[in-house]
């Protein structure tokens, strides 16, 4: 099992007490469902190939204040012809309050991520079907491994590219991307 990042690194017990992690609003920020194919790819046989990528953007809205948008994108092919492709940019606002840098970085990539993923997958779900396909389920993503990989990565090309070897004291932007 992966480590989980420490939301609270080096945090007192009163300042644990006093952070505070709200969701403001929850939102479809874009929507988009192609069917390039059709009608013909539903005359095609065959089991499809889905792939799912996700994208997420942080954008400081000021007064602790922060739009987290997560973007899922979904395409399915059937040989070499695309089925379709469903894309939701799922979004909120959050107050993350209280919390030092790094740990609010954390929570901005995992616990605002994990927050929106099942509404963007209900809604790609909703698509899918209406789309004509049979139902999707898609797996539950871990957010917290995700962070944690992102961030060794980080560390180790920010260590081979800055002398010395330090570069573990930079926080990173909030935002990653990868495809399963």
């Amino acid at each position: 099992m992966a480590q989980e990042p420490k939301i609270n690194p080096g945090m007192t017990p009163e300042e644990v007490e006093a952070a505070q992690f709200l969701i403001q609003k929850l939102y479809v920020k874009d929507v988009s469902f192609e069917l390039p194919n059709a009608p013909g790819i539903f005359q095609e046989q065959g089991q499809a190939d889905v792939k799912m990528s996700l994208a997420q953007r942080v954008d400081d809205l000021g007064e602790n204040l922060h739009e987290v948008v997560l973007t899922v994108t979904v395409t399915a092919t059937l040989g070499d012809k695309t089925a379709y492709l469903a894309e939701v940019a799922q979004a909120g606002i959050f107050l993350i309050a209280g919390f030092k840098e790094q740990a609010a970085h954390a929570v901005m990539n995992t616990l605002c991520p994990s927050s929106l993923f099942p509404y963007a997958r209900r809604t790609i779900s909703g698509l899918v079907a209406e789309g004509g396909f049979p139902p999707l389920t898609l797996q539950p993503v871990n957010f917290d491994q995700l962070y944690t990989q992102r961030m060794k990565e980080l560390r180790s090309q920010q260590g081979s590219q800055a002398p010395g070897g330090r570069g573990n004291d930079t926080v990173v932007p909030a935002e990653f991307a990868t495809e399963n």
